[in-house]
């Protein structure tokens, strides 16, 4: 492709020669009887260089003087003006409007040093396992070649020595899934009904996206049209092709796979390229699509190592931690960069399934350094953050500095803890690195992130909230405890059920449900039988009875909400009942800041997780309460919609489906109703997407 950014680079050196060849007409103009408009086309052609005449003339192999006749032959009719008008708008229009090529930029990085163990600043992993006996990875080879440009081979911070994949062979870990008894007749008839709305409801969505927005990333379910959010690489088929075949629509994944052709990731109109949101999307959406078809499509590998080629360019850093927002024509045009001072730690710390995957499955270690690298930094400052044990939500990447006293597991961080678990399996738990920090972090999360709120019900249940971290000049540590619910932090009950498992915790299975049944609490208890996307709710005492308490509940709401209960002649009871009817909020909730629902899949995915530890019907028949809610508000004539506030009767749509809907959230109230054997958790390691 042709280097557009080439031709504003050389703007001044096109000037240089419009200017030159009028002074040199000037000079010769007896001698080639040039008039005042000839000169002016001359200087016309002269500022494309990249033009028929001035690209092959100026910058060939022909003198300057052999190229001003070459030109004078053209210019001798006065009707050759409209000709030079024409080359010289449509040259710069084509080359203005012409995609940038990331390829360059992408096969600087190709020279790559041997896997070793030379390189004293990183540690090295001396347990391992063979890629060929690992779990797959679900999400929810060869490179067109051209010339690097610009940049040393390599990067300009080259890696001395990978640190190698783990080749040993794997440990025993512990079974996950329950030992399931056979089914009545009356079971399967009812179980498979359900199974079969949720692919009624998938294939709604999918036909809604090939009508309306085929090759593009997401459609839009109320209008009719697509938008691309992420770089414009088709990010709801790709992140879909596992689901197609799990759901046993082949025929759709077969015409999905060849159409994968038509998707060039060697540019994109974005500015930007969101390395975490396209490592999921998409590297995770082909890998996923690979295992789950038991590797019988390579150009689903090819297309994944593809994508790993391009994210791996976000590396080229000082301290090879990566730009996460990436700025990759900079990068491309051979500007130097370094990691943000601004980096979100789910961003930094989730990209591990997938580029170990990536390793595994193509021998090519320089994937697996990449994120292993970034999980010894993280490792190394577990111990000495604001609160020890746990990671921030902020963290500047350039410095490795973990200075922000924010912490949750809900938006921002959530996936960084969500792998832990999941990576220890997926390296067959050879290796401790993972266990570890789990566990360093799990003492802190019980004690102050998670929280048992009180309920109409007094239900027992658990919701993952946040905190902030202070310590003051004599080292003492204050937690300040925020009860706020996200529907993000949903993912927890199954986290935490995995860990239980894998890790020998079995107290903490306890805890997992207790996560999970919050989550299911928190559909039940609203207008629409939907859980919002953030809310508050009053905690229980650290000690003693945890019990409704009417008045401290209706004392909250007045508080928070004084433009609403205005006293006035009002008792305190009537004051709390007007702000909850003008603020819809249901009993137990004091507060609901964000309404939306996104067609999210953390707290499905939880509930099939935990159904899948447990064997308990209670939380089939929850999930299909959730399934049920979800379709009657969110279903258009097109796809399905997000909604944007589920405490209203009728809810306003919004104009999005993020690709996750059908990659991860009807994949999970799908396999909920589905045999054991399908997304079976002993055999497939279950990334974000």
């Amino acid at each position: 492709m042709v280097d557009r950014d080439c031709v504003r680079r050389n703007a001044w050196r096109s000037s240089l020669l419009g200017f030159l060849a009028w002074r040199v007409a000037e000079a010769q103009n007896a001698l080639l009887r040039l008039d005042f408009q000839d000169t002016c086309i001359l200087v016309l052609l002269s500022l494309s260089p990249f033009s028929v005449f001035g690209y092959v003339v100026f910058k060939g192999s022909h003198s300057f003087h052999l190229a001003l006749k070459f030109q004078t032959m053209f210019l001798r009719r006065k009707t050759s003006s409209l000709l030079a008008a024409f080359v010289f708008i449509a040259t710069f229009w084509y080359f203005y409007n012409e995609p940038l090529s990331i390829r360059p930029y992408v096969d600087d990085l190709s020279t790559q040093p041997k896997s070793g163990v030379d390189d004293p600043e990183q540690p090295t992993i001396d347990q391992s396992v063979k890629p060929a006996e690992l779990p797959a990875v679900v999400s929810s080879l060869t490179v067109r070649p051209t010339g690097a440009t610009r940049r040393p081979s390599g990067g300009y911070y080259p890696v001395k020595s990978f640190i190698p994949l783990p080749t040993e062979k794997p440990v025993r870990i512990p079974k996950l899934q329950h030992a399931f008894d056979t089914e009545t007749a009356e079971a399967k008839a009812e179980r498979l009904n359900r199974q079969a709305a949720v692919k009624a409801s998938f294939v709604h969505s999918w036909e809604g996206y090939k009508k309306h927005a085929w090759l593009k990333d997401e459609v839009t379910p109320v209008e009719s049209g697509f938008v691309n959010s992420f770089s414009g690489w088709a990010a709801t088929l790709v992140d879909s092709l596992d689901t197609l075949w799990m759901i046993g629509l082949k025929d759709e994944f077969e015409e999905a796979v060849k159409a994968l052709d038509k998707i060039d990731f060697s540019t994109t109109e974005s500015e930007s390229i969101n390395v975490f949101e396209t490592t999921i999307r998409y590297l995770g959406g082909f890998l996923g699509a690979y295992d789950i078809s038991h590797q019988q499509y390579p150009k689903l590998l090819e297309k994944a190592t593809e994508v790993g080629n391009l994210l791996y360019g976000a590396f080229d850093t000082p301290n090879r931690m990566p730009v996460t927002r990436w700025n990759w024509k900079k990068a491309k045009n051979g500007e130097k960069q370094e990691a943000s001072d601004s980096t979100l730690i789910a961003e930094l710390g989730s990209l591990t399934l997938e580029f170990t995957r990536l390793s595994q499955l193509t021998d090519d270690p320089k994937y697996f350094d990449a994120i292993q690298r970034i999980t010894n930094a993280l490792q190394a400052a577990q111990p000495k953050t604001r609160l020890p044990g746990m990671w921030a939500v902020m963290v500047d990447a350039a410095q490795l500095s973990f200075r922000d006293n924010s912490f949750t597991l809900g938006g921002m961080a959530d996936s960084l803890y969500e792998y832990l678990p999941k990576q220890h399996m997926l390296l067959g738990g050879v290796t401790k690195h993972y266990q570890e920090m789990y566990e360093a972090s799990m003492h802190q999360i019980k004690k102050h992130i998670f929280f048992k709120p009180r309920t109409p019900d007094n239900a027992d249940i658990l919701v993952s909230g946040a905190a902030r971290a202070f310590v003051s000049s004599g080292d003492a540590l204050r937690v300040d405890k925020e009860s706020k619910g996200q529907h993000l932090g949903c993912f927890t009950g199954g986290m935490v059920g995995i860990g239980a498992k894998i890790f020998d915790r079995p107290e903490e299975l306890d805890v997992a449900r207790q996560l999970v049944d919050g989550c299911i609490w928190a559909y039940n208890h609203t207008q629409t039988g939907i859980m919002p996307e953030v809310f508050h709710m009053l905690p229980c005492p650290e000690k003693g009875v945890c019990e409704w308490n009417e008045t401290l509940w209706q004392e909250t709401i007045i508080a928070d909400y004084p433009d609403h209960s205005a006293p006035g002649d009002k008792s305190r009871e009537e004051q709390a009942k007007t702000a909850m009817k003008d603020e819809r909020l249901p009993a137990g909730f004091t507060a609901i800041p964000d309404r939306r629902y996104i067609l999210r899949p953390e707290a499905i995915e939880s509930v099939f997780i935990m159904y899948r530890l447990t064997g308990d019907k209670y939380l089939q028949d929850a999930a299909w309460r959730m399934f049920n809610a979800i379709e009657k508000y969110t279903k258009t004539d097109i796809a399905s919609a997000a909604i944007k506030d589920m405490t209203m009767e009728d809810p306003p749509k919004d104009n999005r489906m993020e690709s996750f809907w059908l990659a991860e959230t009807l994949k999970y109230f799908y396999a909920i109703f589905s045999e054991p054997d399908v997304l079976d958790l002993d055999e497939f390691v279950l990334s974000v997407l």
